[in-house]
């Protein structure tokens, strides 16, 4: 059985997602690349991060996408698919916000790779919590989205940042890689 050659990580902001994946870079023996949606926003023009084509953030933390959005975090996700297709492992940081339909597109363009499909949940207070801390964040995003992105969602692993830290997560994802490995 080959090892996994992405993971993908989904959960809410301010689940600690962004954490686990640095940490899995130092614990996992491999290098492995971080891609998260956080830079795919990061560099979109301005137009697209306040814009009904682009993404949306309302006011109670609500999240819209837009198609011009869409169209480029489709270009995005094949992009991923390519890096990993031509040897780089890659851990994708990223929020559901469509449920079962937005991993049915990285499935799509994962398509006959190795996945590891990690489920990062965090209590909603603790999360909002976070939220507040961090500063960059619309006020009510992460409680909106602690559920949201989970529904009708299977993993393979699980974790819960709630009242574990991003290393102990990581090294139980990386316990599960590394046992693949040995399978082998």
């Amino acid at each position: 059985m080959p090892s996994a050659q992405v993971i993908v990580l989904n959960g809410g902001s301010s689940s600690g997602k962004s954490g686990i994946a640095r940490c899995l870079q130092a614990v996992l023996p491999e290098a492995w690349l971080v891609i998260g949606v956080d830079t795919l926003i990061d560099v979109m023009p301005p137009r697209l991060q306040l814009g009904a084509e682009g993404i949306g953030f309302a006011d109670d933390g609500e999240v819209t996408v837009g198609a011009e959005f869409r169209l480029l975090e489709d270009a995005w996700m094949e992009g991923v698919a390519a890096m990993v297709r031509a040897g780089a492992r890659v851990v994708v940081d990223d929020v559901f916000l469509g449920g079962v339909e937005s991993r049915q597109r990285w499935e799509k363009v994962l398509h006959g790779l190795e996945v590891l499909w990690v489920g990062v949940r965090c209590d909603a207070a603790v999360a909002a919590g976070r939220e507040v801390a961090r500063g960059d964040r619309v006020a009510g995003m992460a409680a909106v989205q602690a559920e949201l992105v989970h529904r009708g969602m299977s993993y393979d692993v699980e974790v819960d940042t709630t009242r574990t830290e991003a290393v102990e997560c990581a090294e139980v994802i990386a316990g599960w890689v590394t046992s693949v490995e040995d399978r082998r």
